[in-house]
């Protein structure tokens, strides 16, 4: 397998306070990464830096074989890396698939000039993308609630609309942030079946953040352990939960 994120020795510090200290790691091609770890490991914040929401002070970030170091998100969403939140970020006010349509970029409506001189265009390219995005939703299982406001959905169906909006553009690879997190456990299963299913059939490559252990367990190989803003262990999960490093540093020694 390929590399398709390179994390080469990263630190950041907010003022005297160094979060990430010397981080090295890779994300293979077609792998759903997990990445572990105590409360104040850094998980977030290396999330963050790949992600382009904040700068590193020292290191390096390849993606796909490309220099993409302190890219902001946009830049990086143009490169095929996007992210999910811990908290969804739906358009409330907005149906289900009216916020997929929202995801393609440089659509022909965003100019005006297109939009007054050019209507054909924007009417036909829109209509495209609310076709993708009504097959988005059905190969998600929300068909029965496309059209209902995104801000009434529970917090599993926001949740499986963020996944849908991956969906809308040519994603290489995803940043899972604690997808599980308020999720029930019948729409958790669909959650991670839809995961699965998108790394086979569509080739995605995820970087998931998560305190769920079954989700883990379930979804990730291999599994990276973070531990003081540096990475501790990586393997297996089955190594990973009878190391006697990981016990210590999520239990304390008495436990390892």
């Amino acid at each position: 397998m390929s590399v398709m994120i390179e994390v080469r020795g990263v630190e950041k510090s907010f003022g005297h306070l160094k979060v990430i200290n010397d981080c090295s790691f890779n994300v293979e091609k077609g792998s759903i990464t997990g990445m572990i770890g105590p409360n104040g490991a850094g998980k977030s914040t290396i999330f963050n830096i790949i992600a382009g929401t904040f700068p590193l002070d020292r290191g390096e970030i390849i993606l796909d074989g490309e220099a993409v170091t302190n890219l902001p998100a946009n830049q990086l969403f143009d490169k095929g890396l996007l992210r999910t939140f811990q908290i969804a970020h739906e358009f409330g006010q907005m149906s289900a698939v009216e916020n997929l349509m929202m995801v393609p970029a440089k659509q022909a409506g965003e100019q005006l000039f297109t939009t007054w001189f050019q209507p054909a265009r924007v009417h036909q390219e829109e209509a495209a993308i609310r076709q993708k995005a009504l097959q988005v939703i059905d190969y998600l299982g929300l068909g029965h609630i496309k059209n209902e406001l995104a801000g009434n959905l529970s917090g599993g169906q926001k949740k499986l609309l963020e996944l849908g909006r991956t969906m809308m553009t040519e994603a290489k690879v995803v940043l899972l942030d604690e997808v599980a997190a308020g999720v029930n456990r019948t729409l958790l299963k669909d959650l991670t079946d839809n995961i699965l299913r998108m790394n086979r059939d569509l080739g995605v490559t995820f970087l998931v953040i998560e305190h769920d252990m079954d989700m883990i367990a379930k979804l990730c190989d291999p599994v990276i352990v973070l531990a003081q803003g540096s990475v501790m262990v990586e393997g297996s999960i089955t190594d990973i939960q009878n190391n006697p490093k990981v016990i210590e540093a999520y239990f304390g020694s008495d436990a390892a």
